[in-house]
């Protein structure tokens, strides 16, 4: 109960008491005065809220850090009466959306509308709504709110950067054994003929059959007998680093001074957060160029990537790192020796971690005498408040002819992953 609903019922009791022991005329005007305003305050406020529809479109469910998700808000007064005021209090999880509003003067049958862009700074998934609509008299005695229920989701996907060059190229490498997997892609290996089912596309009918059972025959596909990239992440909360730090609200494009990152945003000082974004660069620099790309990594749950190529492959991609967190009790040596015994021979294992024991490169020795290629992306946690000495770590890896790319806070990834390899000794 607000202070002046208190104040105006005892003026309210104080009226009435002197009017029925005084009689005065001006005494119960004054009391039937202040009756009047409560009651019809409380009138007011009760209907400020009925009737009022609040809908929000969202442009699209997925969006990447530095790019913007948009949303469209509208209200429309479907009462008798105008609307003097409305507060729309937003409660999504997606930081910095600034969705609450207050809208004046909705007429009646009328609707406002307006665009909310917000800047994602962080990935994840995140909830938008629900939304609160608050209301009341003109007088500020009563207020009536009232939850609206409808919420939706929006997923962020990591930032990813432009890399030009990666050891190794995509020439070099080598075809490996057939899959006998089947695939949604036309390549150049057909596994069989069926039945036409709806959706298929009509390149893909095999007319020689189709005349002989004049029925539509539809070609299979499967996958080129070409090596697998995959991608191996260490989410082990045991070999993770990380600074404290608050991200700050995104600047306004129109008078920020301060030149971009070529990642959109400033990446926070997180070994794990680096290791998803070179993650996600490197899946989408080999889809980009046509390679069978998968991942594996183990934090909450295991988070695993089947190879394949295309945009659909990318995305799966981007929606297994956007909530992915380096919460994992599995070592990442463990998770190489268990797991990378089923790639085969020619893949390429690409493995991404800041695990300074060099028990895990002894697993990729193990991996390497099977014909299968590594490449280590070491990022060093030393830059991010740790204490770690890898020169046994690199010194291993030089010693097995194993690719290393080192990478360090604040470094532009986009330049250390498309630069020269290079093998680097403390």
């Amino acid at each position: 109960m607000n202070s002046r609903l208190i104040f105006l019922l005892l003026g309210l009791a104080a009226a009435w008491i002197i009017a029925l022991n005084t009689g005065r005329e001006l005494a119960f005007s004054l009391a039937y005065l202040l009756t009047g305003i409560v009651v019809g305050s409380y009138w007011w406020a009760w209907n400020s809220v009925r009737g009022v529809v609040a809908r929000r479109r969202t442009r699209s469910r997925r969006s990447q850090v530095g790019q913007y998700v948009e949303e469209q808000f509208e209200v429309t007064n479907r009462s008798f009466l105008p609307k003097l005021w409305l507060e729309i209090d937003d409660f999504s999880t997606l930081p910095w959306h600034s969705a609450s509003r207050v809208v004046s003067a909705v007429r009646r049958n009328g609707t406002q509308r307006w665009l909310v862009k917000t800047l994602c700074m962080q990935r994840g998934h995140f909830r938008l709504g629900p939304v609160t609509l608050r209301s009341g008299d003109p007088l500020g005695i009563f207020r009536r709110e009232r939850p609206l229920s409808g919420t939706g989701y929006v997923i962020v996907y990591p930032p990813t950067v432009e890399i030009t060059s990666f050891e190794p190229s995509v020439s070099e490498l080598s075809g490996g054994e057939a899959r006998h997997r089947r695939t949604y892609q036309v390549t150049s290996s057909v596994a069989g003929i069926r039945d036409y089912v709806t959706g298929d596309s009509f390149n893909r009918i095999h007319w020689p059959t189709t005349a002989r059972l004049r029925r539509l025959m539809v070609k299979e596909f499967e996958l080129d007998p070409t090596a697998d990239v995959w991608i191996y992440l260490d989410l082990c909360s045991s070999a993770a680093a990380a600074l404290p730090w608050t991200p700050r609200p995104p600047e306004s494009p129109i008078f920020s001074s301060r030149p971009r990152r070529k990642t959109g945003v400033e990446l926070p000082p997180s070994t794990t957060e680096y290791g998803v974004t070179i993650a996600a660069s490197l899946a989408r620099y080999f889809i980009l160029r046509n390679r069978a790309v998968g991942m594996n990594s183990r934090g909450r749950t295991r988070e695993f990537v089947q190879s394949d190529r295309g945009e659909r492959q990318l995305h799966k991609f981007f929606e297994a790192l956007a909530v992915v967190e380096a919460v994992g009790d599995l070592p990442f040596a463990d998770l190489v020796a268990t797991d990378g015994i089923r790639l085969n021979r020619n893949d390429t294992l690409i493995a991404v971690t800041p695990d300074a024991d060099p028990s895990w490169v002894a697993a990729l020795q193990m991996l390497q005498r099977r014909g299968v290629n590594s490449v280590v992306v070491l990022i060093d946690a030393n830059t991010f408040g740790s204490q770690r000495t890898y020169d046994r770590v690199q010194a291993e890896l030089l010693a097995s002819g194993i690719p290393l790319y080192c990478i360090r806070r604040d470094d532009d990834l986009s330049t250390v992953l498309s630069a020269p390899l290079h093998q680097e000794t403390r």
